[in-house]
C-alpha cells in the first residue's frame, strides 16, 4: 500500500468531433454507421486530491469550482451498495460506479478521497464528471499499487460512469492522458488513440465560459434518437453530421494541427460549427439554439483577434473555444 497519495487530473476540451464517440459505438450492431473520430486535448484546469485506504467504506469530500466544500459523504464498500448509489444518480453516483467497477476487477478495499482544490468548471463541456471518474480510478490505482496505465484508468472511469444515468461516450475519459493532443477513433467497442505530432508553430487557444447553462443529458437524449436507424430527415442529418461530415473535418484538422496552421484550424472550427448548426439544431432546438454561444462566436469585437471558433463538448450554452491569431490576441480575447 502507498499510504496517502496526491493526485491531479485535468479536464479535456474536444477541439473537433464531439458526439462522434457514442455515435461510432452504434457500429457494434449496425455496421453501416461510420466510425467516429475526434481530436481532444487536456486543459490547464484540474481536480487536485489526496487519497488513502479505508478498510470498508468509500468516503468522499469534494470542493466545487466556486470553493464550496461538499461532504464528507460515505457508503459501505459492498457491491450492492455501490451499485445502488451509482444507478440512483446524483453527484456521488460517479465515484460509486467507478468504485464498483474497480472492485469487480481488482483486489481492493475501501478508499478515502479528499478533492481539496478544483479549478475545472462544472457543466461547461470540459468533462468535469469524466475527470472525477478518472480521479477515482487513479486514486485506487495509486493507493493499492494497481499500476493502471492511462488506458486502464479510462476504461474503469468509462465503465463506472455508464452505470449512472449519464450516457457518456468514450471520448471524455481521455483526460487521463493529460495535456496531450490526441486523435481518437471509435468503432463499436473498439477505441484507438493516436498522439498528434506537436505543432511546428504554436497555436493559441482560448476557452470562454459563457456563464449560462445547458442540459447535456437532454442534448444526448435528443441526438441519440437518430440512432441506430434514422426514421426521418432530421435524424438522417444527424447521422450525416457525425459520420461523413465529421470524418472529413477531423482528418484535415489533425494534419493542420501538426503543421501549426492556426489559420486553417480556425477556419475548420467555424465550418464545423456551421455544419453542426445545420444538422443538429433541428434535432434539439431547446438546447442547441444556444443564443449566448452564437452571439459570442459572432461578436464583432472578437473577429479581428481570432481565426475562428466553435462550441465545446456537447455544445449548447456552456463554453466557446477560439483559435487566436497570436499570443497577444489570446490575452485580449
Amino acid at each position: 500500500m502507498a499510504g496517502k497519495v496526491d493526485l491531479s487530473v485535468c479536464g479535456r476540451v474536444c477541439l473537433l468531433g464531439e458526439h462522434s464517440d457514442w455515435a461510432g459505438g452504434y457500429r457494434r450492431t449496425h455496421a453501416k454507421i461510420l466510425p467516429g473520430r475526434c481530436i481532444v486535448t487536456g486543459t490547464d484546469q484540474t481536480l487536485e486530491a489526496t487519497a488513502w485506504e479505508h478498510p470498508n467504506k468509500l468516503i468522499l469530500t469534494t470542493t466545487r469550482d466556486n470553493g464550496e466544500v461538499v461532504g464528507p459523504w460515505e457508503c459501505d464498500f459492498r457491491d450492492e451498495e455501490l451499485l445502488r448509489v451509482a444507478k440512483g444518480g446524483g453527484f456521488w453516483s460517479y465515484a460509486a460506479g467507478v468504485a464498483y467497477q474497480v472492485k469487480t476487477y481488482y483486489p481492493v478495499n475501501g478508499l478515502v478521497v479528499e478533492n481539496h482544490t478544483t479549478t475545472l468548471p462544472m457543466k461547461k463541456g470540459l468533462s468535469s464528471s469524466a475527470a472525477y471518474c478518472v480521479l477515482i480510478a487513479r486514486a485506487f490505482s495509486k493507493v493499492y499499487d494497481l499500476r493502471m496505465p492511462p488506458r486502464a484508468e479510462m476504461e474503469m472511469a468509462y465503465l463506472g460512469e455508464i452505470l449512472t444515468p449519464s450516457r457518456c461516450g468514450r471520448m471524455d475519459q481521455c483526460c487521463a492522458f493529460g495535456r496531450v493532443p490526441t486523435l481518437m477513433f471509435f468503432d463499436g467497442d473498439l477505441l484507438q488513440t493516436e498522439k498528434i505530432d506537436p505543432p511546428k508553430e504554436p497555436i493559441f487557444l482560448v476557452i470562454v465560459d459563457l456563464c449560462a447553462a445547458k442540459d447535456t443529458m437532454e442534448i444526448l437524449s435528443c441526438l441519440n434518437k437518430a440512432y441506430p436507424v434514422a426514421s426521418n430527415e432530421i435524424e438522417e442529418g444527424v447521422q450525416k453530421l457525425l459520420g461523413e461530415v465529421n470524418e472529413k473535418i477531423v482528418k484535415e484538422a489533425a494534419e493542420v494541427i501538426s503543421q501549426g496552421d492556426a489559420k486553417r484550424l480556425g477556419e475548420l472550427m467555424t465550418y464545423a460549427q456551421e455544419q453542426f448548426d445545420k444538422f443538429a439544431i433541428p434535432a434539439c432546438p431547446s438546447q442547441l439554439t444556444a443564443p449566448k454561444l452564437h452571439a459570442t462566436l459572432t461578436h464583432p469585437s472578437i473577429q479581428p483577434l481570432v481565426w475562428g471558433g466553435k462550441g465545446v463538448g456537447s455544445q449548447g450554452d456552456g463554453c466557446a473555444q477560439f483559435v487566436a491569431r497570436s499570443e497577444e490576441a489570446q490575452g485580449e480575447v
